[in-house]
């Protein structure tokens, strides 16, 4: 976790969202949960070192509606990443769980036989993935802890398939519309909507492997250079490799840094021998211009010659001269926003819940990322949740402004009960000792009698405390449904603000405390539990 405790020293001070992945990597289960007295069970866990200035939040909702347990239930916390719970539906409801994405590629000119006596546009339109995630039959894959943490989280790991896979389709495309040429330039269109200052990550219209270089190195023997392997390889994106592979048990920690410009990347450090492959990333600071490189090399790959050069800057000048003479000659369409949805909220992608904000915009007829938040707080009333309940600033959570107040989680939740979708929505949440960020926790049925049965999003807020030399833990949240026996559902939300950790392992400690209680939940309501009553 050498990596991990590194990046966190780097942020020094600064409160950061970026490890509700991380109890996918927790080894620890989340306890067996046989105890005869869950409400005092409960209260050791918040006893516990480590909690002795913290807030706790506790809420459990029946399938009537009726308060199970309630513990400052109408005070502001920090949610984390548990605000992708709102930010997700907001954008599911608003554009359609059933909506596609169609990426066009258009050729602007004049064809002569084969050649086009024009460009081509690349019409960026939001698309998260363009098909570096698609697998069989159209759905999203996603692993427990995903690429995008891979800097800050220990053992992220990559999905099979290309990231290349739509630009690639769409190069296909354009050779069997019969262009074989095109004397003018590629040029990518992304004026669909422009991103805030507030959205960290900032979407953009165009998406190519989440705007990452993939930069993954294996151990050879001992004293020997390290093994890469990098992808998406486009131009003129290079890679220098000088981690070296030390003897087995030895220290594996390795950096990144990257030129200005992002396309200079070079690895130092170390990995142990016999230690698993490491993963790292890299970001694509200028998504506009990779995009166009690598449509022309794809181009190039299925038989269609540019005469503009490869590399440079996105000719955006392109895009005011006169369409006259327009046709479409690729299309890539995407999974339904659905799929994307189970990907944002299984291993919490900071990127996508932020790309929502901007989708709702452009549905409004905006291309103001900011003018998102509307159809959100129209939604959020529309679920029965007062809007006033909620403060946000961007869509994953990782905002100082973010709070939202615990009772807004369960109308939430039983607003989707009243949906066609509700199956869907559920089953799209991680679900504990099972898949996404829940999966390191409550891992064998045989001991923890509540795996498989809680669905949930966690969320994390969390930084360095350079005083006191630990993890100070701004917020570690958990909201979402369990099974509680005969067909019942409760809703829920475990949160508590405030706590501290001696390091990493000590924070992975708080998350799986979470994960424990939401378990004691679960099996005290499938045992019988007791009647609807306010605190423990």
């Amino acid at each position: 976790m050498t990596g991990f405790t590194r990046g966190w020293r780097a942020r020094a001070g600064v409160a950061v969202a970026v490890i509700t992945a991380l109890t996918a990597a927790s080894a620890g289960p989340a306890a067996a949960v046989r105890e005869r007295r869950p409400g005092a069970a409960i209260e050791a866990v918040m006893r516990k070192p480590g909690y002795e200035h913290a807030r706790w939040g506790l809420l459990e909702v029946d399938e009537k509606g009726r308060t199970v347990r309630s513990k400052n239930a109408g005070e502001f916390f920090i949610p984390g990443s548990a605000a992708k719970l709102f930010s997700v539906s907001a954008t599911w409801r608003t554009i359609g769980g059933d909506h596609r994405f169609t990426t066009p590629v258009l050729a602007v000119g004049h064809r002569n036989h084969t050649a086009l006596d024009g460009h081509l546009v690349l019409v960026g339109q939001g698309d998260l993935s363009l098909g570096g995630r698609t697998g069989p039959g159209g759905t999203m894959e996603y692993t427990d802890i995903d690429h995008t943490y891979a800097n800050d989280v220990p053992g992220a790991t990559l999905t099979p398939q290309n990231p290349l896979a739509g630009i690639d389709e769409l190069a296909r495309q354009v050779r069997h519309s019969g262009i074989t040429e095109v004397k003018g330039d590629v040029v990518v269109d992304s004026r669909l909507f422009t991103s805030s200052a507030n959205l960290d990550p900032a979407p953009t219209p165009l998406i190519v492997n989440d705007n990452l270089i993939d930069l993954l190195t294996t151990p050879t023997s001992a004293g020997r250079p390290a093994k890469l392997d990098w992808r998406p390889r486009v131009a003129p994106y290079q890679v220098d490799s000088q981690v070296r592979t030390v003897a087995a048990g030895g220290t594996t920690d390795i950096s990144v840094t990257a030129s200005q410009d992002g396309t200079h990347i070079t690895l130092t450090g170390t990995i142990a021998a016999g230690a698993k492959p490491v993963l790292r990333v890299s970001p694509v600071r200028n998504p506009d211009a990779f995009g166009r490189t690598a449509l022309i090399e794809a181009l190039g790959r299925a038989g269609v010659t540019v005469h503009a050069h490869a590399t440079g800057p996105n000719p955006t000048g392109l895009l005011r001269q006169d369409r006259h003479g327009t046709e479409r000659v690729a299309a890539y369409v995407s999974p339904p926003y659905a799929e994307y949805a189970k990907v944002i909220l299984k291993v919490s992608h900071n990127l996508g819940a932020n790309l929502g904000i901007c989708l709702m915009a452009v549905h409004t007829g905006s291309r103001n990322c900011d003018d998102g938040f509307r159809p959100l707080a129209e939604f959020v009333r529309k679920a029965g949740v007062d809007p006033r309940q909620l403060q946000l600033l961007d869509g994953r959570g990782g905002n100082p402004v973010d709070r939202i107040v615990p009772t807004a989680f369960p109308r939430l939740l039983r607003y989707w009960e009243r949906t066609p979708d509700a199956d869907r929505f559920r089953k799209a949440l991680p679900i504990l000792g099972v898949d996404g960020s829940l999966a390191g926790s409550c891992t064998r049925a045989a001991t923890c009698p509540a795996h498989g049965k809680v669905f949930a999003k966690p969320g994390t807020v969390a930084g360095f405390d350079a005083v006191n030399n630990r993890l100070a833990v701004g917020g570690e949240t958990l909201a979402g449904y369990f099974e509680a026996g005969h067909g019942r559902r409760h809703t829920f939300f475990i949160g508590v603000n405030g706590a501290s950790a001696p390091d990493i392992k000590g924070l992975l400690a708080i998350i799986d405390d979470l994960n424990h209680i939401a378990a004691l939940l679960q099996q005290q309501a499938a045992a019988g539990g007791h009647g609807p009553r306010r605190g423990h």
